[in-house]
């Protein structure tokens, strides 16, 4: 186990470290830092902002609005499924609507969504509104699939309506309930990310990144794309393991 971790470790090593010489080549191919940086360059951007207050003002600010949106995003998306999974009338009214939802772009929402509230709100309705059909969707998905031999044991032993949810379909769909939080988390992050980019709140990183483009800050810009990135990663991770550590409880 311990040799198959350390050529894995390896591999990923030897990968970053490829594409870390390739960049670096390109950029030097290139000869401009306003086109393409290097990853000194880059490094040496990040380092800079690493040291300013305004970073992890602006950091911290952003991660609050994206789980913000994405907790909020997961409660909703709970409640609509419990209602759709539990009456024909709700399914046939909210199902299309949440359908609606994740096909239109993040793009239209957060225009409309600036007409309507103040512009420090719209990452927030952003990283809810692609979190909820993706949770949604993977509950009703596990629902559906619960194996009807189950729902014939409770029929025979007579099991009540709290009793059929809370040990039939609640074990059913967690599944998806997990898989679904876990996909969920990039969109939200992403969406989040676009929203602050459109909007242009007044702590964010996607300010940080429009402000950067504008200026024509390079260095800056692939620095605080590495924030979002490395962010993204790390909140995935923990989400990861809160959700595998429920299972591990709910298996008690």
């Amino acid at each position: 186990m311990t040799s198959i971790q350390e050529n894995k470790l390896l591999k990923n090593a030897i990968s970053r470290v490829f594409w870390l010489l390739l960049w670096q080549l390109a950029a030097l191919k290139v000869g401009k830092e306003l086109i393409l940086p290097s990853p000194f360059a880059v490094v040496r951007a990040l380092g800079g902002l690493l040291v300013t207050a305004s970073f992890w003002q602006n950091t911290f600010t952003t991660i609050l609005r994206v789980l913000s949106g994405y907790c909020l995003g997961i409660v909703s998306a709970v409640i609509l499924a419990v209602l759709t999974c539990s009456s024909d009338l709700a399914d046939s009214l909210l199902s299309p609507i949440i359908r609606i939802v994740r096909a239109t772009p993040v793009a239209s929402f957060i225009i409309l969504a600036l007409l309507w509230m103040g512009k420090s709100n719209v990452p927030v309705l952003m990283s809810m509104l692609m979190v909820v059909p993706v949770v949604w969707e993977n509950i009703v998905a596990q629902y559906q699939a619960t194996d009807r031999n189950l729902l014939e044991m409770a029929r025979a032993y007579d099991f009540s309506k709290w009793k059929k949810f809370r040990y039939i379909y609640v074990p059913s769909a967690f599944p998806g309930f997990m898989a679904g939080c876990l996909s969920a988390m990039g969109l939200a992050w992403k969406s989040g990310i676009a929203a602050e980019v459109l909007s242009q709140p007044t702590l964010a990183i996607g300010s940080n990144l429009y402000y950067s483009k504008v200026y024509l800050e390079t260095p800056e810009l692939f620095a605080w794309t590495a924030v979002v990135v490395i962010l993204s990663m790390c909140i995935e991770k923990l989400i990861k393991k809160w959700l595998f550590r429920g299972v591990g409880n709910e298996n008690k």
